[in-house]
């Protein structure tokens, strides 16, 4: 039986799936996942989806990086996650919360220049005020994309890093509201025909 108990853990979490849209698919994700360093994470990889915990700043300086070299390739790259933290709690792999606070991949993420499209959806569970929290960090992370409303999501383009600082940092910033329970869904796209203007057959 699942264990639901809160426990004092503060790990966080994400569960992405990376699409290469090419032949060599293969490769570029194994690529992708061997050469960012993970030594501050606790990671898995199935036949779904790779599931990494462990201190916030290092999940999502984790993804960040496989992501950005996947897109380096030059290939067009999907990318889906699901981000949590909170209740019911993480008790396993609570030893990467011995960490520090720097992001091994900090200079991989900061000097891949790429463009990208993405939506997210951000859900405070646990808290009374939900939608005001929402509208708050929708405005926040214009600060860091362009920002457009969509359905059941909120769109944002611009630089993959400064996307991801932006979605760290709101996500974050929910979390210290008093969330008791914060989930982020995050879809992006990169190297899309549709970015450059071509006409898909």
């Amino acid at each position: 039986m699942t264990n639901l108990s809160c426990g004092t853990s503060n790990i966080a979490g994400a569960s992405f799936s990376l699409h290469p849209m090419s032949d060599d698919f293969i490769d570029i994700i194994t690529s992708s996942l061997k050469e960012v360093d993970t030594t501050k994470v606790w990671m898995n990889t199935d036949d779904v989806t790779t599931t990494v915990r462990g201190k916030m700043v290092h999940v999502f300086d984790v993804t960040s990086a496989i992501f950005l070299k996947a897109a380096k390739s030059g290939k067009h790259i999907a990318f889906q996650a699901t981000y949590s933290l909170g209740c019911p709690g993480d008790s396993q792999g609570d030893v990467y919360l011995a960490e520090d606070d720097q992001p091994a991949n900090a200079f991989l993420n900061e000097t891949i220049n790429q463009h990208i499209a993405a939506k997210f959806s951000l859900y405070p569970l646990g808290h009374g005020s939900y939608m005001d929290v929402i509208y708050q960090q929708i405005e926040a992370i214009k600060e860091y994309a362009t920002v457009t409303p969509a359905h059941y999501s909120t769109k944002l383009e611009g630089d993959a890093s400064k996307i991801f600082n932006g979605l760290h940092t709101v996500f974050n910033e929910v979390v210290n509201a008093g969330s008791s329970h914060t989930v982020m869904t995050v879809t992006i796209s990169a190297n899309s025909p549709s970015h450059r203007g071509d006409q898909l057959d």
